[in-house]
């Protein structure tokens, strides 16, 4: 136990469990491959966030493995998982938290179409609809940086400040999203790839028609507002 009293320690448990599940999504929906791409969520309540260790197989991730950290992407000590390096990315996530506080999740993937896009430095053209829906106009481009501190973080956060888009292609590397939680950005991630995979295919036939601004802000109003069964609100 890490002594945060007891509604803390229980945010904490339910964190670990919903970051070490919501890995299994990245490799079912095809978004990694072997040990690479991480997901983190930020405990309620608490300035701390959960992200999984370096270099271990996915199908050896589990609540009791997975990081706490602080926003400053320290390892909380004598946690489970503490004597374990944390992801390579933690300090970008860190960065985002300490920056976007409306921010509960973010994801990193090197998913195949996405980053394909990042490596040209390319943003991907709002031309479908379920792009308007979802991220309310392009998917940006951010900044080439090199991993390791927080400048992927810097990054993140200068090109989706003040955008409607939860996923940013960072330049020469890949994709990250973020989400009011972790499965929130982890939705963003898959659906990323997803349009990045029609919209490269759609180019390859002929020229793309882009769908005017007042029709994506009505897209993007409605699929945030009334779509489903109960409104789901942007990420604010």
């Amino acid at each position: 136990m890490s002594g945060y009293g007891p509604e803390i320690e229980v945010a904490i448990a339910s964190v670990r469990e919903d970051v070490a599940r919501l890995h299994g999504e990245l490799t079912a929906n095809g978004l990694v491959v072997w040990t690479g791409g991480n997901v983190s969520g930020r405990v309620p309540g608490a300035e701390l966030f959960v992200i999984k260790p370096s270099g271990v197989d996915y199908a050896d991730l589990a609540p009791e493995n997975m990081i706490l950290c602080d926003l400053h992407g320290n390892v909380i000590p004598e946690t489970p998982g503490s004597d374990r390096s944390p992801s390579s990315d933690t300090a970008a996530h860190a960065y985002v938290y300490r920056n976007m506080p409306e921010v509960g999740g973010v994801v990193h993937t090197h998913s195949t179409y996405a980053t394909a896009w990042a490596a040209r430095g390319e943003e991907i053209p709002c031309v479908i609809t379920a792009m308007a829906d979802e991220f309310g106009g392009p998917i940006p481009v951010g900044r080439f940086a090199i991993i390791g501190d927080d400048t992927i973080g810097q990054g993140i956060v200068e090109a989706l400040t003040g955008h409607r888009s939860r996923a940013v292609l960072m330049q020469n590397h890949g994709p990250f999203t973020i989400g009011k939680d972790a499965r929130d950005a982890v939705k963003a991630a898959v659906m990323v790839e997803d349009v990045a995979r029609t919209v490269h295919l759609a180019r390859q036939g002929g020229e793309l028609i882009p769908i005017p601004q007042e029709a994506i802000d009505s897209l993007f109003n409605r699929y945030q507002n009334v779509y489903g069964q109960a409104p789901q609100g942007a990420l604010k």
